[in-house]
């Protein structure tokens, strides 16, 4: 095919560069269409980091200018993610469809309609993004649509410190702005065409997207034939929502639903709402502890873009949660140091690295897989179920986090700290164990692989 001729060239040996290798696949296996749906998806994730990212540079000024108390400013932290949850019940049959006084309420609203929003989209996303992608390109396109989710982080880090906290809301709806015009423009996913019986379009969007001289015979034949095998076996057993807890779908929900929960249990949240907090309390400048995170967020995502179809996920996301292991390691220790009177000159260096590191290792890693993966795993007729199931547990591991995190730092902030890097060593251990790898593996081969095994009734 001319889409692999473009693939081995790319990959040549006498590249300088895995960088520029990969700019080199890209390049030779985009096509205008793809090109077009690759912003769409980043502008959503960038929207999606931009929200993420606004809460912790502006959690003093919010909390002086409103007079807002830890309890009501935890309220608004933690109230995204009940609009997460909303989002998230939603969001798998849209997938499988379409394809304070006044001013705090107001605050509260806008922060839960972004949390819908979101709770959407984080899922909707990936799954696009995956599902109209070569699959040696896979693992780079999604990682790097999704790096623009810790772009928006970052940037809003770095906005926080000079922009007030107002201004700061009007620029984070541009990305949402500019994302809605362009989704008249986008092509439908080739395998939501397979699912819904429009088969004819299915090769002409392959063509659409890979480009006119393309041989997508192959890619074509193969989506429609394993479209047809699950649609044979959901004629046999239709159990609707709860077709999803089959025993044939046992190891790949718990893959999905544990990868997609460990970056909020493992303190995700606490640090990208509260950085602030952490800051201020190890006597770290605000200032300089945003930029400097920003930096390092960014460089670790680039990195996992570049290598996450060399090294694979799985070693990714190894290195990516041992890396957030010592992030919250690092971080405790630096509270228990300061709340000891210890190395009191060290202590806010120790701080700030500790959150540099969490922040870089999960940029490259957890930051953007575990929704690859969610998104690889799962097929056609259970993918909307899967996403609702996964979405949902994320959101609600993430309120929990978000809402309880000022209060667990007033209780012990070393202990809470402690309790992360007990999830994150955990959560190693996890992927060690059973995470497989999905490297240079076609979604229906992937799919497969984890559903294909005698059919049992429930694991209930």
């Amino acid at each position: 095919m001319a889409e692999e001729e473009g693939l081995l060239l790319a990959s040549s040996p006498n590249r300088s560069s895995l960088s520029s290798s990969l700019l080199s696949e890209i390049s030779n296996a985009s096509t205008k269409p793809f090109v077009l749906a690759f912003i769409v998806g980043s502008c959503g994730a960038f929207a999606f980091g931009c929200t993420i990212g606004y809460s912790a540079p502006t959690q003093s000024s919010i909390m002086k200018d409103l007079n807002l108390s830890i309890a009501d400013y935890s309220l608004f932290g933690s109230i995204l993610t009940v609009g997460l949850i909303l989002g998230a019940l939603i969001c798998g049959k849209l997938t499988d469809l379409v394809g304070r006084v006044y001013g705090v309420w107001l605050l509260d609203l806008g922060r839960l309609l972004q949390g819908i929003s979101i709770g959407i989209s984080a899922y909707l996303g990936p799954v696009y993004i995956t599902e109209i992608a070569p699959r040696n390109l896979r693992g780079a396109v999604s990682s790097l649509a999704q790096l623009f989710a810790g772009v928006g982080i970052s940037v809003f880090y770095v906005l926080g410190t000079v922009v007030a906290w107002r201004d700061l809301a009007i620029l984070g709806s541009i990305p949402s702005l500019m994302v809605l015009p362009l989704l008249f423009f986008i092509p439908e996913s080739p395998r939501w065409l397979a699912k819904v019986g429009r088969e004819w379009e299915v090769k002409a969007v392959l063509l659409s997207l890979r480009g006119a001289t393309s041989d997508v015979s192959d890619e074509a034949a193969e989506i429609l034939e394993y479209t047809e095998h699950v649609k044979q076996q959901q004629d046999v057993d239709d159990g609707g929502f709860f077709k999803l807890f089959q025993r044939k779908y046992a190891f790949s929900l718990t893959i999905g639903v544990v990868l997609i929960a460990l970056p909020q249990l493992g303190g995700l949240n606490g640090y990208s709402f509260y950085t602030d907090s952490i800051f201020t309390s190890t006597g770290v400048s605000s200032h300089f502890g945003f930029i400097s995170t920003s930096v390092v967020q960014m460089f670790g995502g680039i990195l996992g873009t570049v290598l996450v179809d060399v090294s694979g996920r799985r070693t990714l996301l190894l290195v990516s949660q041992a890396g957030m292991f010592l992030g919250c390691l690092a971080t405790a220790i630096s509270f228990f140091l300061k709340e000891n009177h210890c190395w009191e000159t060290g202590t806010p260096v120790l701080a700030l690295t500790s959150v540099m590191v969490y922040f870089a290792s999960y940029g490259s890693g957890m930051g953007t897989i575990p929704w690859i993966i969610a998104s690889e795993i799962y097929p056609v007729d259970v993918k909307g179920a899967a996403g609702t199931m996964c979405n949902l547990v994320s959101s609600i591991s993430s309120w929990l986090v978000a809402y309880s995190f000022s209060f667990l730092l007033q209780w012990s902030s070393t202990g809470t700290f402690l309790m992360f890097a007990t999830v994150t060593g955990l959560g190693f251990v996890f992927i060690a164990k059973l995470v497989p790898e999905t490297k240079g593996k076609s979604l229906e081969e992937i799919q497969s692989l984890f559903t294909d095994p005698p059919e049992d009734s429930t694991i209930f």
